[in-house]
């Protein structure tokens, strides 16, 4: 008969397998870490969002802003800040923006994105280079406006009155090289008229040379002129949105009066430092800004603003940004704008 094994000599198979066990299980948990990692590396957003807006606070792009953080946010599932960096025309925050790597900074741009860097020489950034679109967001007409007291009755008075006294007619700006100055440029231009150029320093200080009549004409962003209009201090000759604007009934578009290159219109957009923001977020923040566009929400309190919302697709918001470089670009060196 074999003698048995004493016990402390037998192996002990329940020990290498609990060894393998906890090896295994050490495995897994590592690759448990792994994957938790990775997937909190992917996360997007992983803290609030900012959206700078280059200007101070009000105006069309602070406005729209402001109003797409509250509706956006609880979308993204991340709380939307918005952070005004005013300065040089809006290139600080513009630049700002496109230095920001973070994966959380967005920027709420307007015409003067585009424009800018046709006119400044230090201009760093490149709308197409360093900013991705996400979409579109709102616009805001401009107002061709008269002294209440002036000849003309109608654009074609107006083009008539120019034309007889060659820069006679002074048209005042809110600064050289703003919307308002280009568009001024792009009328001279397409009536083959000669108007002496005013700039100011804003609306409000151009405003009481306006309406008292020291200065010819304007063009004006809607808001800023329904009070004087209404009040019949001044008088509105066109709008340059396409469609006809309901706050100025019986205004003509320049579309409808031959002169379709003065569609010049305010706006405003959404777009995100390039490479910055993963591809899946992207595509969330354009679902996000295209159902709060369509909100009745967001619609209401746009109108109140005299704010057109402006949806588009990142594809169509970059063609769009594209277009409006190259137009403003070539307008800036055909009429000689400058900055001084």
């Amino acid at each position: 008969m074999t003698p048995s094994t004493p016990a402390a000599r037998r192996p002990s198979i329940g020990a290498s397998c609990v060894r393998r066990i906890a090896i295994a299980a050490a495995c897994l948990w590592l690759a448990g870490v792994a994957l938790t990692g990775a997937s909190a590396a992917e996360a997007w957003p992983a803290k609030p969002l900012r959206i700078i807006v280059p200007f101070a606070p009000g105006g069309g792009a602070d406005s729209s802003a402001r109003v797409l953080a509250e509706a956006m946010g609880p979308m993204i599932g991340q709380s939307i800040v918005v952070e005004n960096k005013p300065g040089a025309g809006s290139a600080i925050g513009v630049t700002a923006a496109a230095q920001a790597r973070d994966g959380h900074t967005l920027l709420m741009g307007s015409n003067s994105m585009v424009i800018n860097p046709s006119l400044l020489p230090s201009i760093s950034y490149d709308v197409a280079r360093d900013f991705e679109p996400i979409g579109m967001v709102s616009s805001q007409p401009l107002v061709l406006v008269v002294p209440a007291d002036s000849k003309s009755q109608s654009v074609k008075d107006l083009i008539a009155q120019a034309k007889a006294a060659p820069g006679a007619l002074s048209a005042g700006n809110s600064g050289n090289g703003t919307l308002a100055h280009i568009a001024s440029e792009i009328f001279a231009s397409q009536t083959g008229t000669s108007l002496t150029t005013v700039p100011y320093k804003g609306e409000s200080a151009l405003m009481p040379d306006l309406i008292a009549g020291r200065i010819s004409i304007g063009f004006l962003n809607l808001p800023s002129v329904i009070s004087p209009l209404k009040s019949g201090r001044l008088r509105a000759l066109a709008v340059s949105s396409p469609q006809p604007v309901a706050e100025l009934p019986g205004v003509p578009t320049f579309r409808s009066l031959g002169f379709e290159s003065l569609e010049v219109q305010g706006w405003a957009v959404l777009v995100a430092p390039k490479g910055t923001i993963p591809a899946e977020g992207l595509a969330r923040l354009e679902s996000a800004l295209n159902k709060a566009l369509a909100s009745d929400a967001v619609r209401k309190r746009f109108a109140n603003l005299s704010l057109t919302p402006l949806p588009m697709s990142r594809e169509a918001t970059g063609q769009f940004l594209n277009a409006e470089s190259a137009r403003y670009a070539a307008v800036i060196k055909a009429r000689g704008i400058k900055v001084d």
